[in-house]
Parts: C-alpha cells; structure tokens; sequence
C-alpha cells in the first residue's frame, strides 16, 4: 500500500516463460509448431463442414464455432508470444494488453456457454431423438450460440472495464507470457479483494452454470445409453460424446484452477503450465470431434 502509484502506464514487460536464450528457441519451435497445426486443422474443419451438405447438422454448427473459437485462442496469444521469444525486449503497450486480455476472457467465456449447448445437443439426440428436429431447429441452434456470445461480451467487458479503473505501483512487470488477469491484479495498489470477488462472481455464475447444465445432461445420456441392449449400438452413441465430454473436463478443471482462486495464491510456474495446456493443448482435444 505504501508503493508510489503510477497515475500514466504506457506499456508492460511480460517475463516470458524462461529466461534461458536456448529454452527460449526451442519453446518458439514447438509453439510456432502447434499454432501453425491448429490454423490448419481448424480451418479445415470449418471448410469441410461448411461445404458438405450432410455436415449441416446443429451438432456440426456448434463443432464449427469451437473450431473458430480455438482457432481465436491461439492467435490473440501466440503472435505476441513468438515474437517476444525471439526478443530481448518484450514489451507490450498499456492498449494492447488490455485488447488481449479482452479477447481472450470473450472467447473463454464464450466457449464456456457453448460447451453447455453441445452438451444439450447431445441429451436431446440420445434421450429425446423424436423430438430433435424441432427442438434443435437453426433458430434455436443461432440463438444458443448468439446467447453464448453475448455472454462472452458481458464477462469480458465488465471484467476489463472494472480493471481499467486501478491504479498500477511502481512495477509494470506481467510475470506470464501473456496478459491474463491474475498477474495484472498483482501489480494494482489498491486492495483488489473486492475486484476479486466481483470477478469471480462475474466468471463464476458463467461457469457454474454452464457446469451444472453438462453433468445434468450427461447423466442423462448415460441413463439411456445403459438401456441399449446392444453393446455397438452403446459404444456407438457413448463415441459421439466421449470427446465433447473429455475436451470439457481438461477446459474446465484447467481453467478453474487458474482463474477461480484468490490472487495471493497464484504461482508463476503451476498458472503458467496450466494456461499453456489451456491454450494450446485443449483445442486439439475439441477438434477430435469431427
């Protein structure tokens, strides 16, 4: 609390990952390695599903703006991050960090309602087929992921716009590769316990709610999957959940491990592994759908 304010922060220092030149090199490989494959592998899967006709399905519609959602992922963060591997200097404006961290809580909160509407996708398909048509219409389908954007909107905004307000102490060193929330709180003089709170009722409610609908949808799915009499006829509908349902429980344990704790308890080292798996592991997951 005694620290000097700082009234004019122009720009941040991220620390990167390692300090090591040789460490550096090789993470710039293999990130620059996975981002390119996940350019490509999703933005085929978006193609092949917007060209083919038996793709037009709600499920497919919700599998392509994953694709596009973890396609997003990787670009607001990896460009920065390359070039800062390559760097001594790895500086970042005041404006562009705040843009990326917008983003990025927009496309997580996003991803997080979506999650859920896959999830009733699938319930309704297995547990109630008669009725798929009308319940999983193309209205219903764009409102689900319309409503998931707004969401996405309304988390992000609030958060970055309540952020903007503190005033920043005499360091303007981000401890992580990228401009998350957790390392940029650190470094307000204020007591952000209150901003803490509101950030985590705000990004709470959206996962909790998104984590109450899934669990509830896939005992569903597994209540009726256990009355197949046929183990093809099981193993055949419990597939076309096995995935969805793998890429939402490495989504979800990472990410509140990350962002729904206390600030004194982040620790460079264990949120800077699990933001990389997070980012750039999880969307080869999802992309196991098609």
């Amino acid at each position: 609390m005694g620290r000097r304010n700082i009234t004019h922060v122009s720009d941040f220092i991220l620390m990167g990952l390692t300090d090591s030149e040789e460490l550096q090199l090789v993470l710039f490989m293999l990130f620059l390695l996975i981002y390119l494959i996940t350019v490509q592998w999703n933005s085929v899967m978006m193609l092949i599903i917007r060209l083919d006709l038996q793709l037009h399905t709600p499920m497919y519609f919700f599998l392509s703006n994953l694709s596009f959602l973890d396609l997003s992922y990787t670009t607001v963060i990896t460009p920065k991050t390359l070039g800062n591997l390559l760097t001594s200097t790895k500086h970042i404006s005041y404006l562009s960090c705040f843009i990326q961290m917008y983003f990025f809580l927009f496309l997580g909160a996003t991803e997080c309602s979506l999650l859920s509407s896959v999830a009733y996708d699938r319930y309704v398909a297995i547990c109630n087929p008669l009725h798929y048509p009308v319940v999983m219409s193309t209205r219903s389908c764009c409102s689900l992921v319309l409503g998931s954007y707004l969401i996405g909107f309304r988390d992000s905004f609030v958060n970055v716009l309540c952020m903007n307000t503190l005033n920043f102490c005499d360091s303007n060193i981000i401890y992580h590769f990228f401009c998350d929330v957790p390392p940029i709180l650190a470094l307000f003089c204020a007591d952000t316990h209150s901003m803490e709170i509101m950030i985590f009722v705000n990004a709470g409610s959206t996962i909790l709610m998104s984590l109450i609908k899934i669990p509830v949808s896939y005992v569903s799915i597994l209540s009726t999957i256990l009355k197949i009499t046929s183990t093809s006829g099981k193993w055949k509908t419990f597939s076309t959940c096995a995935s969805h349902f793998l890429g939402v429980t490495i989504f979800y344990s990472t990410l509140i491990f990350t962002y729904l704790k206390p600030t004194k308890s982040y620790s460079l080292g264990k949120d800077q592994i699990a933001s990389v798996f997070l980012y750039y592991c999880h969307p080869h997951v999802e992309s196991t759908h098609i």
